[in-house]
């Protein structure tokens, strides 16, 4: 490196400037939040945050001002102000989950991406020998699908094996879903395997339930199980979430999904060890080699900007009444409020008891829908968007041999669930229209067998 060149962000440069910051002042207004808001497509009844989050427009403004930092002079963006903004939004983080440095930390794209570097890790383990044939990955059945096509990728090509634990739902008590994961366990451990990893939601996605988490952990811990990677993509903002008493190995959670940030931002907590662990980032720089947190602060040219604004993002937070503690109380008891108007007006349940509940709570579908697949499933959701402007994702569930399953007011076997997310921008009428567009097809004897398509 020449005499007057420094790692990115290492300059002492005086020229250092932060990007200007959008005036906040007093707490939050339901007139400021629809004003923050404003530039969701109107007339659509946006329920669906869970799966691409929301981002309100102060923070939009802050992350245009760093994007245009760097557009006016990339190079010094790159060498006085990337890697330092990194760390203040890292420094945020590791103080919210209450990590033990701010080393722990690291700031990926997404789940996915984390995902990516702990199997990739595993498979190292299998391809160099460190690992027998037929050790075990145990995961549950309900793990998103990326996460499964990499364990596909890069542990199952190597030999790796894997034992999917049967998620109980509708669920009723964390007891159901312990006494599931114990026999996953030993399924993982006969004929003289061992477990290498275990793969835990802090929240399941579809269908959706608050895990007990700690207690899933601790029992690994109890078993023997080698590391623990905790999935927590919907969890920074939905959750308390305090990496020390979870007591993983490994720990991500997408800051877009309910933390206000734009796309694309996760956290990736890695306990610290004595040792440095062999973890690194699928793409591959000159950083490599000098710790995950560096060697993710730069995969190249692109834009850092959604990971500069998580301060920016705190500011807005921190305007709502409780902070970040408000915002989770106000979004799960709104959805349960709303879900149980849901599950009265069809006469049908709740996937789960509201203390396994967050900001999305799922609502059995009236039988007489006759969602018979996930075919079914993805036509109905299309239906609601086109003709309702209600945008809601459906979940078939699937009932194997020997399982009753839940009956509706009409004796049907419920097959299907919508899941409902509330975010502080949400309205009341919002879940009356998904109320109002269900009532009304089954009331017009309308299928999934006759919807029309498109």
């Amino acid at each position: 490196m020449e005499s007057g060149e420094r790692r990115n962000g290492d300059s002492m440069s005086h020229n250092h400037r932060a990007p200007k910051k959008p005036r906040l002042a007093g707490l939050l207004t339901e007139s400021d939040i629809d004003s923050e808001f404003a530039h969701h497509q109107t007339g659509v009844a946006r329920i669906n945050n869970g799966s691409f989050g929301c981002c309100p427009g102060s923070v939009l403004e802050a992350q245009r001002e760093w994007q245009l930092r760097y557009l006016r002079q990339p190079d010094e963006f790159y060498f006085n102000g990337l890697r330092r903004g990194l760390v203040a939004s890292r420094t945020v983080i590791s103080d919210l989950i209450n990590a033990d440095d701010v080393d722990e930390v690291s700031l990926v794209d997404n789940a996915t991406t984390a995902a990516a570097i702990v199997l990739q890790k595993v498979g190292r383990c299998f391809s160099e020998g460190k690992y027998k044939k037929e050790d075990t990955v145990v995961m549950f059945h309900c793990a998103f699908q990326s996460v499964k096509k990499s364990i596909q990728a890069y542990v199952s090509r190597v030999g790796g094996f894997t034992v999917e634990v049967r998620l109980p739902f509708p669920v009723n008590s964390n007891e159901e879903i312990i006494s599931k994961f114990r026999e996953g366990l030993e399924k993982g451990r006969a004929n003289g395997r061992t477990v290498r990893l275990a793969i835990i939601d802090h929240i399941t996605s579809m269908p959706c339930v608050l895990m007990p988490v700690r207690e899933l952990v601790k029992i690994c811990r109890e078993e023997g199980v080698e590391q623990v990677f905790v999935d927590a993509a919907h969890a920074i903002g939905s959750v308390k979430v305090d990496v020390k008493e979870i007591g993983a190995d490994y720990y991500v959670s997408n800051l877009h999904k309910w933390l206000f940030c734009p796309p694309s931002i996760a956290f990736f907590y890695c306990k610290k060890r004595g040792s440095e662990s062999d973890v690194h980032h699928p793409v591959v720089s000159h950083e490599f080699g000098n710790g995950l947190p560096i060697e993710s602060a730069w995969i190249g040219t692109r834009d850092y900007s959604s990971q500069l604004v998580v301060p920016s993002v705190m500011e807005f937070v921190n305007r709502f009444e409780g902070g970040i503690e408000g915002i989770m109380i106000r979004n799960h008891d709104e959805a349960v409020r709303m879900g149980l108007m849901l599950a009265d007006a069809w006469g049908t349940n709740l996937g789960s008891p509201p203390e396994m509940c967050v900001g999305m709570v799922m609502i059995g579908l009236p039988s007489k829908l006759c969602v018979e697949s996930d075919e079914d499933a993805t036509k109905l959701r299309s239906y609601l968007r086109v003709h309702y402007s209600v945008e809601v994702p459906v979940y078939f569930l699937g009932l194997r041999d020997g399982e009753e399953g839940v009956k509706d007011k009409d004796s049907g076997l419920i097959t299907a669930y919508v899941r409902i997310s509330h975010q502080i921008y949400n309205k009341t009428e919002d879940y009356e229209r998904l109320r109002d567009a269900i009532t009304e097809l089954v009331k017009d004897q309308m299928t999934c067998q006759n919807l029309p398509s498109g």
